[in-house]
């Protein structure tokens, strides 16, 4: 009775680890991914809503009226792990991500990291990697790890390269040892890490390709013609991207139409990336919501509406029709000037939508120059007239090629969104020293710790003993969260300053336009009122490239209950703040803490 208990004890045991585990298992030429004991297709999206925890069942039921089996992250943070209980609630897989740093600044952002010669560096990024697996590797959630995001792409030297390969096989190796249920897979752009890989990392089970439009099609050719003989994902898909475009207007990229970007994937996916042996399928780029250049072009929601990525990705993955179409723009035209700034110039447009819904037109645009985040930004554009009598656009106060766009939001809430480039001619801008995005006022340095739009990276003095808390919910003056600044040491000074670009000095582009502001303000409290600070905004001096065109501070006594503050900036060239908000202060004898919350120009 014991002996046979045993065996059948064994047997639920043996049962139990094989429904654990995921592999990567090859017949004949095909690939297949093992889930469960059975093949898993890979049907997933690039995830965009991780910050908005409260909504994760939503997300995640709209997913699966997508058809959508999984989602991929790119990183982990404070929020992963009620990620993975929503998206197992739904069963959803999950593709963890594991950021690793980039070697020097690139579309991802602004980190130049040191392969070569940062060891403290790299042996951070391996404590942590390994610290995200041990936390996660028995979530049933997770479908495999992601280490790194386009780092090749993002490093210039083949030495460094080397060194990063390396490293990311010491990480991969280690992983394996400690989670031997999930595939190691890490991500590269295009084709630009399988060199690397092949030679120097082959603890990975499978490559992560992020790859966009037709190209895609020839992935399989290219990892057949090295001699890989390994299985791959791609890990971000869509239409052409804006660095593939050959077609110019006024040298500003022509961007794909609605129904391009409609076809990219409906096509795409059952042409490029399903019937291909070594693919375990794809991860459509993105499942997110935005408002900025970007947005249009690749997400499947623009300002809340639904865009035509949307339907198409539900299309790929279920065989099924939109519920409602996107309304359909056939011709947008703008005369593409020059135009003086101020003018109202005509507009030519024609659309339609299938169901008749009722239309709200609205007019925008991009300015393709400047800082990165100018780049980006999307404006309204004043516009005037109807559907039925036609539309006329006024050009803003801009010099040189703009993007402009047309948005035709629909009853269902779907937005069909076209554009052109026009030329505008203004003296003053023009004249324009720094070209950073214009601010909407008033404009918060400092609300609730998410999303800010400067970065708490400038250490200064006895920075060691300084703690920065973005996210500190024990004392705000409103909403949830306030800025806390921890000394733990005695005496020395130190300092915090809130930048844009993070980790920069003056030598990038940055800041924001805040002209019209006429005074900066902010709320602070102490733990002491023997703090003495001295508080204000503007860091970075005449002797950089790009400093800031202002500075102003006050100093002030710090006390123990929430005080507004108030700086009259109203004769202050505000034209580039690239240091949002400065604080200094120093030793009381012994530790203290400070707080801020709600910093702002208006």
């Amino acid at each position: 009775m014991n002996r046979s208990f045993l065996i059948l004890s064994l047997i639920l045991a043996c049962i139990v680890s094989l429904n654990g585990q995921i592999a990567v298992q090859k017949d004949g030429n095909a690939w297949s991914l093992i889930v469960d004991g059975n093949p898993f297709d890979i049907k997933g999206v690039t995830f965009g809503y991780d910050q908005d925890v409260a909504n994760y069942d939503k997300y995640f039921e709209d997913l699966q009226f997508l058809g959508v089996n999984t989602i991929r992250t790119w990183g982990t943070n404070e929020n992963t792990g009620a990620l993975l209980d929503a998206a197992h609630e739904h069963g959803m897989k999950v593709m963890v991500g594991i950021w690793m740093r980039h070697g020097r600044s690139g579309m991802e952002g602004d980190d130049n990291f040191n392969y070569v010669e940062d060891s403290a560096g790299k042996e951070e990024m391996l404590k942590n990697a390994l610290e995200v697996v041990e936390q996660y590797k028995d979530h049933p959630a997770v479908l495999t790890w992601g280490v790194g995001n386009e780092v090749y792409l993002n490093t210039a030297t083949d030495k460094e390269k080397r060194a990063y390969s390396v490293l990311l096989e010491q990480i991969c190796s280690q992983i394996k040892k400690l989670d031997p249920n999930h595939p190691t897979t890490s991500v590269a752009a295009w084709t630009f890490g399988m060199d690397w890989w092949n030679e120097l990392v082959p603890s990975l089970d499978i490559y992560g390709l992020n790859s966009y439009g037709p190209g895609v099609n020839a992935l399989a050719a290219e990892l057949t013609k090295r001699g890989i003989d390994k299985p791959y994902v791609i890990t971000e898909f869509g239409v052409t991207g804006e660095w593939d475009i050959q077609e110019k207007q006024h040298g500003i990229e022509v961007e794909p139409s609605d129904q391009q970007k409609y076809d990219a994937i409906v096509e795409g996916y059952p042409n490029w990336i399903k019937n291909k042996p070594a693919c375990l399928g794809v991860y459509v780029f993105h499942y997110g919501n935005g408002n900025d250049f970007g947005s249009p072009w690749l997400l499947t929601h623009h300002k809340g509406h639904y865009r035509p990525q949307y339907w198409a990705i539900r299309a790929a993955y279920t065989g099924e029709a939109p519920v409602n179409h996107v309304p359909k723009i056939s011709v947008f035209e703008v005369n593409d000037g020059p135009h003086e700034s101020g003018a109202w110039v005509p507009v030519r447009l024609e659309v339609a939508d299938k169901e008749n819904d009722a239309l709200t037109i609205s007019f925008h645009y991009n300015q393709r120059s400047g800082s990165r985040k100018r780049k980006s930004q999307v404006n309204d554009l004043p516009f005037r007239g109807n559907q039925k009598e036609g539309f006329e656009v006024q050009m803003p106060v801009e010099n040189g090629a703009i993007k402009v766009y047309v948005n035709v939001v629909d009853s269902y809430n779907n937005v069909g969104i076209a554009s052109t480039a026009v030329v505008v001619e203004d003296e003053v801008a023009s004249q324009r020293k720094y070209l950073v995005p214009k601010a909407n006022l008033p404009f918060y340095v400092f609300q609730e710790g998410d999303e800010l739009p400067y970065f708490p990276s400038a250490y200064m003095g006895n920075n060691s003993a300084m703690h920065v808390n973005t996210k500190n919910t024990i004392h705000a003056k409103n909403g949830e969260a306030s800025l806390q600044v921890i000394y733990d040491a005695e005496q020395d000074w130190y300092g915090l300053g809130l930048v844009d670009p993070a980790d920069d000095w003056g030598e990038k582009l940055g800041g924001y336009d805040l002209s019209g502001a006429t005074t900066f303000s902010f709320w602070a409290r102490a733990s002491s009122s023997k703090v003495v600070a001295t508080v204000g905004f503007g860091l970075i001096g005449d002797d950089q490239p790009f400093p800031d065109t202002a500075k102003k501070s006050i100093e002030i006594q710090m006390a123990t209950r929430w005080t507004k503050y108030s700086i009259d900036v109203s004769d202050l060239d505000l034209s580039c703040i690239r240091s949002g908000l400065v604080i200094f202060s120093g030793g009381i004898g012994t530790a203290h803490k400070i707080y801020f919350d709600d910093v702002m120009f208006e």
